[in-house]
Order: C-alpha cells, then structure tokens, then sequence
C-alpha cells in the first residue's frame, strides 16, 4: 500500500476514534441524570431549612426522571454541608441547599473556611426568602417584644441560633446593638435541637426564619414577638416588625440550590430546566409563600452576583459591630 495512502487511512481512522469518543460524551451528558441525586441540607430533620429542602427535593424529583434524597449533614451552622460539597465528584450527583448561613454570614466572619464562595460552587437557582422571627416558648413569660427587651435589660437573657457565625446569629447581633441589649448566644445544630431546649426551659428565646416553624406558632406551642420583614406579615396581623418597634433591623434569610464547582454545564443546565418547572408546583408554591416568605427567581450568574453581594453586605455587619466566630 502506497504510503500517502497509509497515512490518509491511519489519519482518517484516529479522527474516526475521535467523534466516536466526542459522541459518546455527548450520550453521557444527555443521559443525566442516570441515579438518584442527593441534595445535601445543613439541617436535622424537622429544622427549619429541612423543610424547604424537601419540599424543592420532592418537586425537583418530578421533573429531572430521578429522585431527588435528601442528605442532612447538620451542624456549625450549614458549613459541615458546605464543606461536604465543595469537595464532592462535580457530576451533578451532590447538590446543596445554599442559604445566607454557610454562602453568606459564615464568608464574612469566619477566616479559615474549607470552602471558598463563591469560587467552589456553581449557583443554579434562588429558591425563596424568609424573614427572621424572634420567638420564645408559650410557657414564657414574656409576651411582647416590649417585655423581652425590658426582661434583657432587667437580667441576661439567652437566645438560640442555628449555628455561630450562621446568619441568624449575625442579624439577632445587629439587633442587639441597634436596641442596647446584652442577650448570650447559644448555638444549636439546627432548629430541633434548639426548640427542644427552648421548650425545656434551658434556653429563653430563639432567633431564626419563623415560616417554617408556623405549625408550632399557630398550634400554640411558639409565641413569634417580632418579624424581620420590612411590614407587618398579612397572616399575622398582631406580630409587630422589629422596625416598627423601634429597633431598625431589616433582613431576610434566603435559600438556593447550588452544585460543585466543574459541574458540566450541560448538566447544570439540565437541573436549572428542571428547577424552572419544579417552582411552578402549587405545593412547593404554597410552602415557599406561606406567612410571609416568597419564592425568588434569580438563577445563573444573577445568582452568583447576589451571593457575592450578600457576602460584602454581613461583612460590612461584622466589620461594625465587632462581631468574631466563637
């Protein structure tokens, strides 16, 4: 055989090899997802974010062709799943329910995260905002907020967060300077735990994003005396905001889905259909706007831009009230 002629099959048969090997890829990502995906929550069960988890993980599921398994790695306030993430195989296979927690107030006042943000994760989507609540135990006896703010006056008092360094615990701190009270924080891993010593007596208040606790609100168990939101919520007509009472804190705390930074995009675009579809589920709908909180719509690179801002905007916090991890 000639050997131009050698050279031209040999060369034609590697390109060959080629678009076969590029056609098999293409099959690989048009195949996603092929098994379950986890979607790692930095609560316990029954916390409060555990809830928005599942109800985005059981809409998700319908619309993606697999189940979407919720991985709860509770603890140091959504940094232990944040940390689980980052370094998980980016095959869209790990998913993490991103909050203000671990990809916005922990950025800001912890220096030595394992994590980067937003440089270790891809953002897909913001899923919904809610706002803080200040709540104590139906066993109290403080009944308004101008009660818990003389009581703190007249003795130390102690609030429950989810976490040092977790966004609550940043927002109630701004509280505290804006109102002259001196409150200790306890910390919890997650809103279980922290609810089971505020009903037992061990802890005198909780701070956190009140809508996913309304079934303990409204059945008596909760008593909410003030709301983060910048106007009084419709559904609860005689909860003042903390605003309105004197004390100018208005925040919320919001939560999003995000995957591994190296994620194909294809995949990630595959999810970000399937998250497009999932928000309009009337039952995810109803959980999201319920009592005051709202579903967002921000996806992508809107996404990626809001976090980095939220990061600067607790910063600023931090940096002005002298705040520092415990």
């Amino acid at each position: 055989m000639p050997t131009p002629r050698r050279h031209f099959l040999r060369r034609s048969a590697a390109l060959l090899a080629v678009a076969v090997f590029m056609a098999l890829v293409g099959i690989a990502h048009a195949a996603y997802p092929e098994q379950p995906i986890k979607l790692v929550v930095g609560f316990p069960p029954g916390g409060g974010g555990d809830l928005y988890g599942r109800v985005i993980a059981n809409a998700l599921g319908k619309h993606i062709g697999q189940a979407v398994i919720v991985d709860n790695r509770a603890g140091a306030g959504g940094n232990i799943a944040a940390e689980t993430v980052a370094h998980a195989r980016p095959d869209g296979y790990t998913l993490i329910l991103a909050m203000s927690g671990n990809m916005g107030s922990a950025p800001a006042i912890r220096g030595n995260l394992p994590y980067k943000v937003p440089e270790d994760f891809v953002p897909i989507a913001q899923l919904v905002e809610t706002p803080f609540g200040l709540m104590v135990s139906s066993n109290s006896k403080i009944e308004t907020l101008k009660d818990y703010v003389a009581e703190a006056r007249a003795g130390k008092l102690t609030y429950a967060s989810t976490g040092t360094g977790g966004a609550a615990q940043i927002v109630m701190e701004m509280v505290k300077q804006q109102a002259s009270l001196d409150i200790l924080h306890i910390p919890y891993k997650g809103s279980g735990p922290a609810l089971n010593d505020l009903f037992g007596g061990q802890v005198a208040s909780f701070f956190a994003p009140y809508t996913p606790l309304m079934g303990q609100i409204t059945g008596g168990k909760l008593r909410l005396l003030a709301v983060s939101s910048p106007r009084r919520v419709p559904s609860l007509p005689d909860v003042p905001t903390l605003k309105e009472s004197g004390i100018d804190v208005v925040m919320t705390q919001w939560y999003g889905l995000a995957a591994p930074a190296g994620t194909p995009k294809e995949v990630v675009d595959t999810i970000g259909r399937a998250v497009e579809k999932a928000m309009k589920d009337p039952e995810l709908l109803r959980v999201y706007r319920a009592d005051g909180a709202r579903e967002a719509t921000l996806t992508g690179d809107q996404f990626r831009d809001f976090i980095v801002k939220d990061v600067a905007n607790y910063r600023r916090a931090v940096e002005r009230g002298g705040l520092k991890a415990e």
